[in-house]
């Protein structure tokens, strides 16, 4: 119970922090939103570092680092992804495809899904489709592009939670610590290496800020959850975070979705439903 608590509220957070990432993405240089957005969270753990300690052995830091780089990665590609829109397509794309990672590991870990899991995985591709088909008048249709990049920001997340998942139980926050230093690290020198085109648009200081913020306590709700449940179960119940992030771009964004498309994101909240019940 305490596992499915805390990843819910990863999810209502992570949801949260993929709004305002995807806002402040489109008012400046997606890396002008992850060289603040980094830097954020970061400062976030290591406030937490005193309240929940940490414990830097060689695996801490083994997988702190290999989460580190998948995050950075997750960072660009998922804020350049929903500054494209639509955020109420995308975000469920990005959600499916950054769960059914942590599943197969979690299988291949020896958990087991039962019945309900195993209509649950075919039920979630299927509502892949189905969200980014978009077909109709005023339907919110993605481009081909812009699903390629919830893919790849997807693939990215799942990457960072199967790694903050393989870090020792006794770690504390250091796996967070450690990966989010990378990840600034990696954004600030990439920013650097293409500052001539970065543009001269001024970022959204206080949204990419909070974004960061949010998605550093995000990932220590699931960390903690991961622990004390099953990797399989948590990242399904984390990636109910598209209805946050669709219910604000609906509701802020005046975003109109397709009712093929909301069937779709039906099905995809009652896959991961089965899922989470596995």
């Amino acid at each position: 119970m305490i596992a499915l608590l805390l990843a819910l509220g990863s999810s209502l957070i992570y949801g949260c922090a993929d709004f305002l990432g995807g806002l402040g993405a489109r008012k400046a240089h997606v890396l002008r939103t992850v060289m603040i957005a980094a830097p954020a969270s970061l400062a976030v753990e290591l406030t937490l570092w005193p309240v929940l300690g940490a414990s830097f052995s060689a695996g801490a830091l083994g997988w702190g680092v290999a989460s580190g780089v998948a995050s950075a990665g997750a960072f660009a590609l998922l804020y350049h992804t929903l500054a494209i829109g639509p955020m109420s397509v995308l975000s469920p794309v990005t959600a499916l495809v950054s769960a059914m990672l942590p599943v197969g590991v979690g299988l291949v870990q020896g958990e087991h899904l039962g019945t309900a899991g195993l209509v649950g995985l075919p039920l979630a591709l299927t509502a892949v489709v189905m969200v980014s088909a978009g077909h109709g008048a005023g339907a919110a249709r993605p481009s081909r592009s812009a699903l390629l990049l919830a893919l790849g920001a997807g693939s990215a997340i799942a990457v960072q939670l199967i790694c903050l998942n393989q870090a020792p139980a006794d770690s504390g926050v250091a796996p967070l610590i450690v990966g989010r230093a990378v990840s600034a690290a990696i954004s600030l020198g990439v920013a650097a290496l293409i500052r001539s085109g970065l543009g001269t648009g001024r970022p959204a200081y206080g949204v990419s800020a909070a974004a960061g913020a949010l998605d550093s306590v995000a990932n220590l709700l699931f960390l903690m959850a991961a622990r004390d449940g099953d990797l399989a179960v948590v990242a399904v119940i984390t990636a109910l975070y598209p209805a946050g992030t669709v219910l604000l771009a609906r509701s802020v964004l005046a975003e109109r979705i397709h009712r093929g498309q909301l069937v779709g994101l039906g099905a995809a909240a009652v896959a991961v439903s089965l899922l989470a019940l596995a």
